[in-house]
């Protein structure tokens, strides 16, 4: 809106142009005159007789009646207090541009004379400060520039300073050089507008370069500018002259800021030099006499867990807290990702659920991380429950689901990824494609395929459109399912959709075709697929040859390795431990010494899936001193045994009914740092509960939950058998609702197991209950259930029942 007095102006009166002429006059005579006119009479004059003008009158002539007047102004007296705020509205109140307005002031004022130097510096700095942007102080500034005029001080540190917030950090340097190059004086706030602009605008080494040429200009830096120069000297990681320049700040007497001491401080710790951090640090507290702060408290920590001392971090951390201080969201956020670092999930943990206690969780990245260790160490239940605790802040992202569906689905946990999928639709989060794949992986994991459909299905519908992955993901679920049709059916539908069937693709298709045990039709597909252009790789028969060794069909193995050769493939060790398990397997283990002599004689060195072959062949047989020996072999070819080995020997042991060997073997491996997985406590499991000894079954079953291994239906039937076995039937049926709480799928082993100890025992309604819990399962009842309830006689088990399919299927 208008000032007042420019609407009052602007209100007055029109004057014809010679009346304007002849007040400019009547203003001079009457400054002259002994007697001046009365002060109401001047008042009572527009101040701007150029607002008088019609608007369609406006233009040059404009300018030819602000420099009459201001030459009548001027001529009374060359500071005259109206000469300003007539030059002021006129740019206000006209359409009179920059230079037209420096030109009338020149044609009012001679440029070498005082007068115009001082109205245009006042103009220059009056545009500088109202003006939206720059473009009119720059325009004006120009002018002046070539018309010789010099601004004052004062006006140029004006543009200078709206230069450097308004327009690029680079104009406001490029006017700073020019200035100086013309010999124009720089003073501290100049070199600190333009610092500050290239400094905000990432032209950090303009900004130390400003800094060093201020000696040479005879100005003397002060507080700001030092900070200015150590701020750019911090992000440019330069340590030393950071330090350089704090010593010469102080030398100059001057105390520096706490964020001065605060950069130079990040600068060290960044380098890794924590120890000269800590003098600065120590120099900073002396100086300002109080005590650490949050924030150089954070930069300290974050110096500490980027040297791996999370230790000296979190002390640092409780004697923060200890000074009543309160750590904010960036303290803890260095801390979670150090504790993330270093493997120390429970410190993580810890740490963000006090952070989101004191409602300081503003981003999902900590989170993640806190999530994706929990996760790493098995710990999906504390997972799930912290996901509940802020799944209502908003602040979680797709990442963060994803992260929980796709591991849960991973480990068969289908039913709490379908919970964690309902809280993310219902917050609203819109899923990623990952999301659908983690999910479809889920499904075909548990063999639910008609779901893994429908949601396959829905996904066009959401935006995404299916890939390879999906389409591969789909096809191990129908192979899993002994459906190889259906997953060979699948590529006419890829190729409908225009997705391209991939090396990785048809490899699935051939590797499924051995894993359904359809391998005398892989020859054939093999040709057919390369017909349409697929060019078979080592891998490709390494699947191949697997499929062969594990369906007992060593002739055919070798065949295709021959094949192999005459394509141009140089087998690899994966080739030959095919071929060494499969001599294991058939109880030709001279055949396999052989291979192992030749791969040496061949400079292939045999890794430890190759020996584990050796190690479990031997031990399948129950020829331990032929395992011992080529475990002793692994360990002078400088290889470290993996869980895979140790707990072929447990197996090995177990089936010899050995169970204090196999008990060596598992507290040698837990000595040697190796983490026991599912199938180690399986085997050990099934062991104890066969040697009578289900206490200690039950104990290993407890101390595998709390490392976060997931148990499997194997190890509920190896269990189940062991408790109904010792006549602990409820325990055996609090052990099957077990099975839900942890989402796993009982088998038909564990099923038929409870109803023979139930109709054993005559509790013949819980035999039959159990039959209908079993048919609302999806299991699907076998022979040997309708023989123990048409009969109502249950299996007798001995103690040489390790054989018995219905009572064991752990073994």
């Amino acid at each position: 809106m208008r000032p007042s007095r420019l609407r009052a102006a602007a209100a007055s009166p029109p004057l014809p142009r010679r009346r304007l002429c002849t007040d400019a006059a009547a203003t001079t005579s009457s400054a002259a005159s002994p007697s001046p006119s009365p002060p109401q009479q001047c008042a009572a004059q527009p101040l701007s007789p150029l607002s008088a003008r019609p608007l369609a009158a406006r233009g040059p002539a404009v300018a030819d009646d602000l420099a009459s007047s201001l030459r009548a102004l001027l001529a009374s007296s060359p500071t005259h207090p109206r000469a300003f705020p007539l030059l002021r509205s006129a740019a206000l109140q006209t359409p009179l541009p920059p230079d037209a307005l420096v030109d009338a002031v020149l044609s009012a004022a001679g440029a070498g004379s005082p007068a115009a130097a001082g109205l245009l510096s006042s103009l220059l700095a009056w545009l500088s400060r109202v003006g939206r942007d720059c473009s009119a102080a720059t325009a004006a500034y120009a002018r002046m520039v070539a018309r010789g005029v010099v601004p004052d001080a004062k006006s140029r540190t004006d543009l200078l300073v709206v230069m450097a917030r308004g327009a690029s950090a680079a104009d406001a340097l490029a006017l700073f050089d020019e200035m100086r190059g013309k010999g124009y004086h720089a003073d501290a706030m100049m070199y600190d507008a333009v610092m500050r602009a290239c400094v905000r605008g990432g032209m950090h080494g303009d900004a130390v370069r400003l800094f060093d040429e201020m000696a040479s200009a005879g100005v003397k830096p002060d507080e700001c500018v030092y900070s200015l120069a150590i701020a750019a000297l911090f992000k440019l990681r330069d340590a030393d002259r950071a330090l350089q320049v704090l010593g010469e700040m102080r030398e100059a007497g001057i105390r520096p800021w706490g964020s001065t001491y605060n950069y130079v401080v990040d600068a060290l710790v960044k380098a890794g030099r924590m120890e000269e951090a800590l003098q600065v640090k120590d120099q900073m507290l002396l100086a300002a006499g109080k005590k650490m702060d949050v924030f150089l408290a954070t930069k300290l920590m974050h110096g500490y867990c980027l040297n791996g001392e999370i230790g000296k971090a979190l002390d640092l951390f409780d004697e923060l807290v200890r000074d009543g201080l309160t750590p904010t969201n960036v303290t803890y956020g260095v801390l979670i990702k150090g504790c993330d670092a270093e493997g120390m999930t429970d410190k993580a943990y810890e740490l963000c659920r006090q952070m989101i206690e004191q409602g300081l969780l503003s981003s999902a990245y900590e989170f993640n991380l806190v999530i994706k260790g929990l996760l790493r160490d098995k710990r999906w239940e504390d997972a799930t429950s912290l996901l509940e605790v802020v799944v209502d802040t908003g602040v979680l992202d797709v990442y963060t689901y994803n992260c929980l569906i796709h591991w849960l689905c991973q480990h068969h946990k289908l039913r709490e990824a379908l919970n964690v999928w309902d809280k993310m639709n219902e917050k609203g989060v819109k899923p990623s494609i990952m999301t659908y794949h983690s999910l479809l992986l889920g499904y075909c994991e548990k063999g639910r395929m008609d779901e893994a459909l429908t949601l396959y299905s829905e996904m066009p519908g959401k935006g995404f459109t299916p890939n390879e992955v999906t389409y591969a993901t789909l096809m191990k679920g129908y192979i899993k399912k002994n459906s190889f049709d259906k997953a060979y059916a699948l590529l006419d539908e890829m190729h409908q959709h225009g997705v391209s069937c991939n090396d990785y693709i048809y490899n699935i298709l051939i590797n499924g075709l051995c894993m359904v045990n359809r391998v005398s039709e892989v020859d054939e597909m093999l040709k057919r697929f390369i017909s349409e252009g697929f060019v078979p790789t080592v891998m490709t028969y390494n699947s191949i040859i697997n499929g062969f060794v594990k369906a007992g069909m060593m002739g055919s193995a070798f065949a295709m390795y021959q094949q192999m050769c005459g394509n141009g493939l140089t087998p690899n060790i994966v080739t030959y431990t095919s071929f060494i398990d499969g001599y294991c397997r058939t109880d030709c283990c001279d055949l396999a010494v052989k291979l192992l002599n030749d791969m040496r004689r061949k400079g292939i060195r045999p890794d430890i899936a190759a020996y584990n072959a050796f190690i479990n062949g031997f031990c399948k047989q129950g020829n331990m001193s032929h395992a011992l020996q080529f475990f002793v072999l692994l360990l002078k070819d400088g290889l470290k045994p993996n869980v895979t080995v140790y707990t072929s020997f447990i197996t090995g042991y177990k089936n010899l009914k050995m169970m204090e060997e196999a008990s060596r073997f598992y507290y040698s491996m837990l000595k040697e740092g190796i983490v026991a997985d599912t199938a180690t406590y399986t085997t050990l499991i099934d062991g104890f509960s066969k040697a009578g000894n289900v206490a200690f079954a039950l104990d290993l079953y407890s101390e595998m939950l709390a490392t976060g291994n997931i148990p499997d239906d194997k190890t509920f039937t190896a269990l189940i058998h062991g408790l109904c076995r010792s006549g602990d039937i409820d325990g055996a049926k609090k052990l099957l609702d077990e099975t839900r709480r942890l989402d796993v799928d009982p088998n038909i082993f564990t099923y038929n197991m409870l109803i023979n100890a139930y109709i054993r025992d005559g509790k013949l309604q819980e035999a039959f209950q159990l039959h209908d819990e079993m048919l609302n399962s999806g299991v699907v009842p076998d022979d040997t259930t309708y023989d123990i309830l048409v009969g109502l006689k249950p299996v007798e088990a001995s103690p040489a029942d390790a054989e018995n399919p219905v009572l064991n299927s752990a073994s």
